[in-house]
């Protein structure tokens, strides 16, 4: 939603990038494979950053480099005429493996209550399955409301790097668990969002 607003910047940086891996063969689900890895590794270092300061660091650039990656799967499969169901089907898994990993393991951390977490990622897995759900009902894939995928990863990154900076409690919570607050409540406002949209479409 509001950071789609940046893609014409961030194609500035996505397309040669893209151009790059398409003269290296590189093909879009190795780009989707990477991407997963990352956030696997940005889970891993959220959740020992209690105990090192250095991790939250490391797990904000993990968290860019999956975004980056995310966003370029799809470009070089469209620039390289490679585009097909299944890697978009693998892409849309990878992305909520990758929600799963990011988002709880800043929860299992301590960064917020695990009642907080479980509301976050519950949010973010029902926005994303109500915008493939409009695709099902012949809507076209919907990506509308207050809080979309590449909001949530800048809300993150901007989080951890905040964090990294300034750890102490704000009212009760850290900076990340703040984000993961803003996550949980701006998700579900998006699901509702979504659902009166394909409501409103299905009349």
């Amino acid at each position: 939603m509001t950071f789609n607003t940046l893609r014409p910047f961030a194609s500035k940086v996505i397309d040669p990038l893209a151009d790059f891996f398409i003269r290296c063969e590189v093909s879009p689900d190795t780009v989707s494979i990477a991407s997963l890895v990352c956030a696997f590794f940005a889970g891993l270092s959220f959740y020992y950053s209690p105990a090192a300061k250095e991790f939250i660091l490391l797990a904000g650039i993990l968290v860019i480099f999956n975004s980056i990656l995310d966003a370029l799967d799809g470009v070089i499969a469209r620039k390289s005429n490679r585009a097909t169901p299944r890697g978009d089907f693998l892409d849309h898994v990878i992305d909520r493996y990758s929600d799963v990993f990011i988002i709880c393991s800043i929860f299992f951390a301590g960064y917020v209550h695990w009642q907080i977490g479980v509301a976050a990622i519950v949010g973010v897995l029902l926005t994303s399955y109500l915008g493939t759900q409009a695709q099902a009902l012949n809507l076209g894939r919907y990506y509308g409301g207050i809080m979309g995928r590449a909001d949530r990863l800048v809300v993150v990154v901007l989080a951890a790097f905040a964090n990294s900076i300034y750890s102490a409690s704000i009212a009760g919570f850290s900076i990340l668990g703040w984000a993961v607050i803003l996550i949980a409540v701006t998700s579900h406002i998006t699901a509702f969002q979504r659902i009166l949209y394909i409501w409103k479409r299905l009349e």
